[in-house]
């Protein structure tokens, strides 16, 4: 048994040189063909699929720069929004400054005109009270003197002379008539 494995062993390690030959030969024609018909179409598979992964990566730095320069401009429209809603906080502001000023000076104005109507009302009042206070006056004058003389005094002429006197009475003293 062991004789078998002897000559396997003796033929592997013998050098035969037709064998070589005739290998080389295949190993050569083998290249040629596979050349020819794989190398050929491998290579440009492997060219195109080159192609493809340098194109990508062109597409990719394209679309980043994009991405970048989209991202500056939304930064910049951010920040000039921002601009704007503070501008117009501070325009609302000097607005309702504005509104609140003129509210105010309204309010002033009409107080002053309610108070100077006021004091117009009171001093028609009190004109009023006078000539009725006065009118009063001459009233009881003519009454009284009426009752001293024991006769009526009707005349106009009369009832002028009374009203003059009252007007001649001192103003400067309020009087109460009780």
């Amino acid at each position: 048994m062991s004789t078998p494995f002897l000559l396997l062993a003796s033929s592997l390690t013998e050098i035969r040189p037709g064998l070589i030959f005739w290998t080389l030969v295949t190993f050569i024609l083998v290249a040629i063909i596979l050349r020819w018909r794989a190398w050929g179409p491998v290579l440009s598979i492997i060219d195109e699929r080159e192609k493809q992964i340098r194109n990508a990566v062109e597409g990719a730095k394209r679309e980043r720069a994009e991405a970048e320069r989209l991202l500056a401009e939304q930064k910049n429209a951010i920040s000039e929004a921002r601009r704007d809603a503070a501008e117009m906080v501070r325009r609302s502001q000097a607005d309702m400054d504005k509104f609140k000023d003129q509210m105010m000076a309204d309010a002033r104005k009409k107080a002053e005109e309610e108070l100077a109507n006021a004091r117009r009302q009171i001093q028609d009042e009190k004109e009023k009270a006078i000539a009725e206070v006065k009118s009063i006056a001459v009233e009881l004058a003519l009454s009284a003197a009426e009752k001293l003389i024991e006769e009526r005094l009707d005349d106009p002429k009369h009832r002028a002379l009374v009203e003059k006197f009252i007007e001649q009475l001192p103003k400067d003293k309020p009087r109460s008539v009780a």
